[in-house]
């Protein structure tokens, strides 16, 4: 494994996953939100935000958590190996809301520079919200998911796909040893 993209639904942990992954292999860790986001909630523009994965996917080793299906072509040049976070929805969601309550309360700047903080409104009470994005996604993630792993497009990608806490904290345990 030398360039990763874990992918899941919102609120799956990918980047907590990531992080442990990135340490236990000691390659750099890259968050596509943290390159997406701008200040003040701004988007980066596709070009943007293609070349600023395409600088990571060219390195010798990384971890890169994320999904932005449209970036696929992009980061999926140069990955070996995509670990999909696939927990029930009951459990996605669980933390999901878990995930949004701290960010709500503790008002945390989300990507350092760009005084991006979630709120209890934003989260809990508006259409944008991140609970609601899950739920809407989770089964459509899922199947398209499934799709790719078995296309032929993607035959030279290892797929592992983690179905609980329990498996991903096993997974990190062996590379350990």
């Amino acid at each position: 494994m030398q360039g990763i993209n874990i992918i899941g639904t919102s609120g799956s942990g990918k980047t907590a996953f990531s992080k442990q992954l990135a340490k236990a292999l000691a390659y750099p860790h890259y968050e596509m939100d943290a390159m997406f986001w701008k200040s003040n909630w701004t988007e980066s523009t596709d070009p943007q935000l293609f070349a600023a994965i395409t600088a990571v996917t060219e390195q010798e080793n990384w971890v890169l958590d994320g999904n932005y299906n449209r970036t696929i072509p992009v980061k999926w040049a140069h990955v070996d190996t995509v670990i999909w976070l696939d927990y029930s929805l009951r459990r996605t969601l669980f933390q999901a809301v878990r995930r949004a309550l701290s960010r709500s309360l503790h008002r945390q700047e989300l990507w350092q520079g760009t005084g991006n903080r979630e709120s209890f409104r934003k989260n809990f009470m508006s259409r944008d919200s991140i609970i609601l994005w899950t739920l809407r996604t989770y089964r459509s993630n899922q199947r398209y998911y499934q799709q790719l792993m078995h296309t032929n497009t993607y035959q030279h990608i290892k797929f592992i796909r983690l179905s609980c806490p329990k498996q991903t904290s096993k997974f990190i345990a062996e590379l350990n040893h």
